[in-house]
C-alpha cells in the first residue's frame, strides 16, 4: 500500500496515527503544527484537509468516539483545541475552570463518549464532560500519573503511577476501588485493557510488559502476571490490543522498528 498520508507528508515528527472511528479515513498530527485527514483507499489515499494551529506544536490528537470532533494538546501549553469537523470550526479551549496545570498534554477519552480524562501534573488526573469540555471532578495518585485508560464500559479508570503502581478508579463516584504494584516495574510507562475486559497490559521503562488479567488486578494487591512479555529492550511506550482480543501490540519507541506482536 501506498504510505497514507502521500499527499502530505509532515514537516516534524508525527505524534499520532488514528483511523476514523467508522469513515474510511485517516488522521496524522505532529510537531509540524497541523492535523491532515486523508481518505484511505490503498490506491492513491488523497487527502481531505489539512488545518493548522499556529504556534501549537501537537503532543497528542484523538478522534471523539462519535467521529465528529478531533481534539489536540500541545506540547507546551495549558489550553487545547477542539476541531468541530461537521460545521468546521476550530474552537480554542483556553482555560478549564478548576484546572490549574502548566502545561495539558495527555488525555484519554472514554469509549461511551462521555468523559474526557487530563493528566495532570504531581498525580492529579481532571475528569471532564466531553459535551462541554467543563471539569466534573479531579483525583490524585501517591507519586506522579504516566498513563491511564478506560475499561471498555467506561465504569473505571485505570491510572498508572511513575512509581509502578496502579490505581483502579470508579467513575461514577470517583473513589479508588483497589491499587496494586507492578510486579518488578521501576518506573510505569503505558498502560492498557483488551476490549472484552479480560486483561490488562502494563509496560514499564525497563521494557518489560506485564499482563495481567482484570479480575486479579481488583482483588490482590501484588498479583502475578499471567504472562511477562520481555522481547522489548528500550522503554515500553506504547501497548495495545485488537478489537477481538487475540494479539497485544507492544512498541517502544526509543529505538527503530521496536514492535512486537504477541
Amino acid at each position: 500500500c501506498l504510505p497514507a498520508n502521500q499527499e502530505r507528508f509532515a514537516n516534524g515528527k508525527l505524534v499520532t496515527v488514528q483511523f476514523h472511528p467508522s469513515a474510511q479515513v485517516v488522521m496524522t498530527a505532529g510537531h509540524d503544527r497541523s492535523v491532515s485527514l486523508f481518505q484511505v483507499d490503498g490506491i492513491r489515499n488523497p487527502k481531505i484537509q489539512s488545518i493548522y494551529l499556529e504556534s501549537f506544536p501537537i503532543y497528542k490528537a484523538r478522534f471523539s468516539v462519535d467521529g465528529e470532533q478531533v481534539i489536540a494538546t500541545g506540547t507546551h501549553h495549558s489550553m487545547f483545541f477542539v476541531y468541530d469537523m461537521m460545521a468546521g470550526n476550530i474552537i480554542p479551549i483556553p482555560k478549564v475552570r478548576g484546572v490549574e496545570e502548566k502545561f495539558l498534554r495527555n488525555f484519554e477519552l472514554s469509549p461511551d463518549g462521555s468523559f474526557m480524562l487530563l493528566t495532570g501534573t504531581s498525580g492529579y488526573l481532571h475528569l471532564l464532560s466531553m459535551k462541554t469540555k467543563e471539569l466534573i471532578s479531579t483525583m490524585k495518585v501517591n507519586g506522579r500519573c504516566t498513563a491511564t485508560t478506560f475499561t471498555p464500559d467506561s465504569s473505571k479508570i485505570y491510572s498508572y503511577s511513575k512509581e509502578g503502581e496502579v490505581f483502579i478508579w470508579d467513575v461514577r463516584s470517583r473513589k479508588c476501588l483497589h491499587k496494586f504494584e507492578d510486579e518488578g516495574s521501576l518506573e510505569g510507562k503505558c498502560i492498557a485493557v483488551s476490549k472484552n475486559n479480560q486483561y490488562v497490559a502494563c509496560g514499564s521503562s525497563s521494557g518489560v510488559v506485564n499482563l495481567y488479567t482484570t479480575d486479579v488486578c481488583l482483588k490482590e494487591n501484588r498479583p502475578k502476571p499471567v504472562k511477562a512479555i520481555m522481547n522489548l529492550v528500550t522503554s515500553a511506550t506504547c501497548v495495545t490490543f485488537n478489537p477481538t482480543t487475540e494479539i497485544l501490540a507492544v512498541a517502544s519507541r526509543d529505538t527503530d522498528e521496536a514492535v512486537k506482536l504477541v
